[in-house]
């Protein structure tokens, strides 16, 4: 028997978003301010990757909690005619000094994403205990070298305007502020940007136009000296100086030599011959494993499936099911399912795509703002289990493990297209889904992010939408444990999408249709 997320909301409201079709270039981003900073670097004459980096630092200022300086991620990079695709790496690892020691258990649970043994104090969660090396500027600049048409400074300008304005506290703002209110008052400057004088989020009028803003001049004046100085100033120079005495005064151990020994890496995508055409995917250490022994058990199970059915169902959540179960057991991520991270893709005129996830791990990160720079700072040690003896285990200087899932596809017909997701282990099912809907059945990006999907990231439930067909929900309860659960604007029972596409000339972009933010721009 099917059974029934609980939920107050009306059954009868209908939510729907037209996807964006130009002959110009699109970003889609899930805010719409960042889309709109990247769009106008393509009016400006920039590529899909000069459009990224100013997308990618815009959405440090208007999504702070997600991503930012200080957090890292994944870009994949497809260039016209190019017969593969290219990744550039920008994960997090932990700093040389890190001793695992210091992260003694507790019993018990951990209390966010993972359901790790809880560590003392939550030490691999929260504070300057928490950080890793933050990789993201590395990656942007790597790409801009690399890819990039414009001028660095020029690209941050877009982020340095939003944070001189001050970050709008609008109604989805204020309930993202509210659920980490606890922990933020835990920090001077955390607290000092998100909370009023009592402690409380910021919150803007019930039934007025006035509305609060969070002062982001700090993380400005950093951005400024950013943009003048370079991504070397980051991880040698003030800024790199700033960052480390900041974290070393809060108790962390995070270092000069960590930040100035990084760099972020130009690897080849991982190529996937798919039923229909192919796909370029992030190896290693991401979903896209994953995906690719999704894909390798939907290619023998979909011989016989020509239509999207209960039986296309059915197969995906037996598919995900039996990966799952081999990367928890092989890779050794057990990561829950509150991850808050952003995506982004770029399409630009002449058919360059770019496809970013970047992000803090959890919502805020590690919640702990750098007095001197504004800056969250990620908590990528809670990535690893804590418990020795482990895949994962925490050791010093490691690569965290991700399930960030980047993809750049091409159809059998030359429609191509890049996707992405945000929410921990919910991104791979989301992006495995949509790839499908796009290359076995033909859909464009508008009728792919309307059909309806389900969730399997873990454990012993299918978590399905509730608008499915009757007869689908049926034969999934038949084969799995099945809960419905709608498709709401929080939280978010799915990962949250974004896709750019091209269809000969015409470009096409969308978003999570639930998603109040997300927003895709054309230039």
């Amino acid at each position: 028997m099917v059974s029934w997320s609980p939920s107050n909301l009306s059954q009868t409201q209908t939510v729907r978003k037209n996807a964006v079709r130009s002959g110009n270039g699109i970003v889609a981003a899930q805010h719409r301010m960042a889309a709109t900073a990247g769009a106008q670097v393509l009016a400006d004459g920039g590529n899909a990757v000069d459009a990224a980096v100013a997308t990618s630092f815009a959405l440090g200022v208007v999504e702070p909690w997600m991503s930012g300086p200080g957090g890292g991620g994944y870009m994949v990079v497809r260039q016209p005619g190019q017969m593969g695709a290219s990744v550039v790496e920008f994960g997090m690892r932990s700093p040389a000094a890190l001793n695992p020691a210091d992260y003694p258990l507790s019993g018990g649970v951990a209390s966010d994403l993972f359901p790790w043994p809880a560590v003392v104090d939550d030490r691999n969660i929260m504070g300057a205990s928490a950080i890793a090396v933050p990789g993201q500027v590395a990656g942007m600049s790597l790409a801009l070298e690399t890819y990039g048409t414009m001028e660095w400074s020029k690209l941050l300008r877009p982020a340095i305007a939003l944070a001189d304005e001050g970050l709008l506290v609008d109604w989805y703002a204020q309930l993202i502020i509210a659920s980490a209110v606890g922990d933020l008052k835990r920090f001077p400057k955390s607290r000092e940007t998100f909370l009023n004088e009592d402690g409380d989020p910021l919150a803007s009028p019930w039934t007025a136009l006035a509305s609060q803003r969070c002062d982001m001049s700090t993380m400005a004046k950093m951005l400024r000296r950013l943009a003048s100085e370079g991504a070397a100033d980051f991880y040698r120079g003030d800024i790199a100086r700033s960052v480390v005495a900041d974290i070393q005064a809060a108790g962390g151990c995070l270092s000069l030599e960590d930040l100035a020994r990084y760099e972020a890496r130009l690897v080849e995508a991982h190529e996937l011959e798919h039923r229909e055409g192919v796909l370029f995917l992030t190896p290693e250490l991401t979903a896209g494993p994953t995906l690719l022994r999704v894909n390798q058990l939907l290619d023998k199970a979909f011989e016989g499936v020509n239509f999207l059915g209960a039986d296309t169902y059915v197969e995906y959540a037996n598919a995900l099911f039996t990966a799952y179960a081999e990367r928890l057991a092989q890779m050794g991520d057990e990561e829950g399912h509150r991850g808050c991270t952003t995506h982004f893709n770029v399409v630009d005129k002449d058919g360059m795509m770019v496809s970013v996830t970047q992000t803090l791990l959890s919502i805020f990160g590690s919640r702990l703002m750098l007095p001197e720079s504004g800056i969250l700072m990620n908590n990528g040690i809670m990535w690893f289990d804590p418990e020795p003896g482990k895949p994962n285990s925490l050791a010093p200087d490691k690569r965290c493990l991700s399930n960030m899932c980047p993809v750049i596809g091409e159809r059998s017909d030359g429609f191509q297209f890049a996707l992405g997701a945000s929410g921990g282990r919910k991104i791979m099912p989301a992006v495995m889904q949509l790839s499908s809907f796009i290359m076995d059945y033909g859909m464009e990006l508008e009728a792919a992010f309307h059909t309806p999907r389900l969730d399997v990231s873990g454990g012993d439930t299918v978590v399905a939408d509730d608008s499915l067909p009757g007869s689908v929900l049926q034969a999934l309860d038949q084969r799995f444990r099945c809960v419905a659960a709608p498709r709401t604007v929080y939280p978010y029972n799915f990962g949250c999408p974004s896709g750019v596409a091209r269809d000969a000339s015409e470009n096409q972009g969308m978003t999570e249709v639930m998603s109040p933010w997300g927003d895709a721009v054309s230039s």
